[in-house]
């Protein structure tokens, strides 16, 4: 039986076109399947929470992907995930308000430095890695609001990580107007604590 079909035009392919043959349909309860069909459900923006959370655990690693990079319902690991195997997708994934920004210790070691850095600035890390040989980690943990003001201070002093300390939010009010007042008036070091 054929419900519904569509001529695919000349240069591109039954992946584009597909979304156009689901939308008529309460899919609710179905389960797509055929990785072209997966992948274009991943992409559908009213796919159910119990169809987004399957295809998460799917077998492709694009239709992952594509989840994650479409659907608000993605689960914040999926999210995680292909932040840390899809260099392309971080920028987006960052934007997402699903993304996990804690309960990432695990990747503290990884060898991406952009992945460390992102562990870094996770607040409830218990030391997070000021001592970094990447600059950008250094910064991340730098501007970790779990440091004490006494850390931040040495934080301040050290060119390494001075840049992050500043920008730290747990930095005390009259400590940042005292950074601000020496950056306005010219000065090249940062003013120690009073």
């Amino acid at each position: 039986m054929t419900v519904t079909q569509l001529r695919v035009p000349e240069k591109t392919n039954e992946i584009t076109c597909f979304a156009v043959l689901l939308d008529p349909f309460d899919l609710r309860g179905v389960t797509v399947t055929g990785d072209a069909l997966r992948r274009v459900a991943a992409t559908w923006p009213g796919l159910p929470a119990m169809l987004v959370d399957a295809l998460a655990q799917d077998d492709d690693e694009e239709v992952r992907i594509l989840l994650a990079c479409h659907q608000p319902l993605a689960p914040p690991r999926l999210l995680l995930d292909v932040f840390v195997t899809r260099r392309a997708h971080r920028p987006h994934l960052l934007t997402l308000p699903a993304f996990p920004r804690t309960g990432l210790t695990d990747l503290i070691d990884h060898p991406d430095p952009e992945v460390r850095a992102l562990a870094a600035a996770d607040h409830t890390l218990p030391a997070p890695p000021v001592d970094d040989p990447d600059a950008s980690v250094r910064r991340a943990a730098a501007a970790n609001p779990s440091l004490t003001p006494q850390t931040l201070e040495a934080l301040l002093a050290d060119p390494r990580t001075a840049e992050g300390a500043a920008t730290n939010p747990s930095l005390p009010i009259p400590r940042m107007h005292a950074l601000l007042d020496r950056c306005l008036n010219g000065a090249t070091t940062p003013p120690t604590a009073t």
